[in-house]
């Protein structure tokens, strides 16, 4: 038998379809490896740095390799102004992305959350640095599409990880908080109206109203003083969330 035939791995871990398989394993060189089946084979990541444990130009990441270049250029000459990035060196880091995309959202159906934001936290600089000094307008924008995605995955492993630290209030402010930012990327890329019908909107507001009833009925008062300081600082958005969430209580 071909000592590099993975039909029997394969086989002892079949693909489950609409499911994320993942798993921990210890690598021959001893460090925990992460392990995400696919319908065609499966993924290998390392828990730490870049996943595929390439380290671009002795940094850990190219992202972090590229902030530190932009710095060293901040120095140099006083200013961002002139920084740029290649159409090269933004695909780069857009494949980078991709490698962390797998690794989170493995991460997120293991329980590890702290791991989640760590991730999410990342990709979201990354969109930020390709937004704001790619060399065209491509490369500047079509990351842009992913971040509601990647926000709302972010918001979803801060309100787990403090939902598992027997805290659940703290995660509303947290979704709530999400999906302002969610909504503040719609409009900036005026796109507005989709805002209510959008996956990741319905996903955190699902999560919030299926959270709101296992609350104590104690922290009612806590939502309406949230509520009028709301209204008095004259943020309705916030508002009309609240009074949503008081809603889901009285049901």
């Amino acid at each position: 038998m071909d000592a590099f035939d993975l039909t029997d791995l394969l086989r002892s871990w079949p693909y489950e379809p609409g499911r994320v398989n993942a798993r921990r394993i210890t690598g021959r060189d001893g460090r925990p490896k992460l392990q995400v089946r696919i319908d065609l084979g499966v993924l290998q990541m390392e828990m730490e740095g870049r996943p595929d444990a390439h380290r671009p130009e002795g940094f850990e990441s190219l992202l972090i390799y590229q902030q530190d270049r932009l710095e060293r250029y901040i120095q140099q000459s006083g200013g961002r102004e002139g920084f740029v990035l290649s159409p090269e060196e933004c695909r780069t880091l857009r494949e980078e992305a991709v490698q962390y995309y797998h690794r989170y959202v493995g991460m997120f159906a293991l329980g590890d959350f702290a791991a989640v934001i760590r991730d999410t936290s990342r990709n979201l600089e990354l969109f930020d640095l390709c937004r704001d000094f790619a060399a065209t307008q491509d490369d500047r924008t079509v990351l842009e599409q992913f971040r509601p995605y990647v926000i709302m995955m972010r918001v979803r492993g801060e309100a787990e990880e403090v939902i598992a630290q027997g805290q659940p209030k703290q995660a509303l402010p947290v979704i709530d908080r999400g999906l302002n930012e969610i909504k503040s990327v719609f409009e900036q890329t005026g796109h507005a109206d989709a805002f209510d019908q959008a996956n990741e909107v319905q996903l955190l507001r699902g999560m919030r109203d299926a959270l709101v009833p296992k609350l104590p009925v104690s922290q009612r008062m806590e939502l309406h003083e949230r509520l009028r300081a709301a209204i008095d600082a004259e943020n309705y958005e916030l508002a009309a969330i609240l009074r949503d969430e008081l809603r889901v209580l009285r049901e």
